[in-house]
């Protein structure tokens, strides 16, 4: 009974993955690229649009890289299989030398170092095998550390557009001075602002996680896990700023009730 229960298993069609249960990068690029069209609407030519357009276009290179990932690398496993094949061919022949010096020692001496050099060759092999056998997931490594190292770069812009952001100055407590940033005087528009650097991190935190969905590498996974706890710190300060504002929203509606 267990054993046809389990043939039943193994026999079922594998069913497509829903759309509930893994990122899909080409919604991610239709969520960013309304994003774009509603910070350019808002804030035309401004810093952020310009960094939401770059962040657009390290997704298009997220979206051929996932592409990438899924499909083999032909030319790297020929060249793994024939490295395998040779080296199989190379200890098959060590063995087999091995075995015929062996009948003709005239001592145990001289046996033991012919079993020596036999079980050499072996480890040898072994560890050829899972250099070559791994060679295809570094190569994949690889080109995901590259894209992740500029999701992480993006990350970090993005705080540089919303550090100066301050919502005290709102309240008025300190006159402007010559060298001061450039301040939002609407609680509203200032609000927008930290709400799109907010979505755009959050966006950047997605486009890394969806690279270790299709490569199962415990360093890639770690890369992707950085720029998350990155991306969910600095979300953390920006979400702050807007309570802020919120807060001082409500005392003004209160002052004017």
């Amino acid at each position: 009974m267990f054993a046809e229960e389990m043939l039943s298993l193994l026999l079922r069609p594998k069913q497509p993955a829903s759309q509930y249960t893994e990122l899909n990068v080409s919604r991610i690029l239709k969520t960013l690229h309304t994003l774009e069209l509603r910070i350019l609407e808002r804030f035309p030519g401004s810093g952020i649009s310009q960094v939401c357009a770059e962040l657009r276009l390290v997704g298009a290179e997220v979206e051929q890289l996932i592409e990438r990932m899924r499909q083999p690398i032909w030319i790297v496993r020929i060249v793994v299989f024939a490295g395998i094949g040779a080296l199989l061919a190379l200890v098959i022949f060590t063995v087999r030398w091995s075995m015929q010096i062996s009948t003709e020692v005239s001592g145990i001496t001289e046996l033991i170092q012919s079993l020596e050099s036999a079980i050499n060759e072996i480890i040898f092999l072994a560890i050829a095998i899972f250099f070559l056998g791994s060679l295809e997931t570094r190569i994949k490594r690889y080109i995901a550390l590259r894209t992740l190292h500029r999701l992480r770069s993006i990350a970090h812009v993005i705080d540089m557009h919303q550090l100066t952001k301050d919502p005290v100055h709102l309240l008025g407590a300190a006159p402007s001075k010559v060298y001061d940033p450039k301040r939002f005087q609407s609680a509203f528009e200032l609000n927008r602002y930290l709400d799109y650097c907010a979505e755009l991190l959050s966006i950047t935190s997605k486009l890394a996680a969806i690279q270790a969905q299709y490569l199962n590498d415990s360093v890639v996974l770690n890369a992707v896990n950085d720029i998350e706890n990155l991306s969910g710190g600095l979300s953390n300060k920006i979400w702050q700023k807007i309570m802020m504002l919120d807060m001082l929203t409500l005392e003004e509606e209160g002052n004017v009730g």
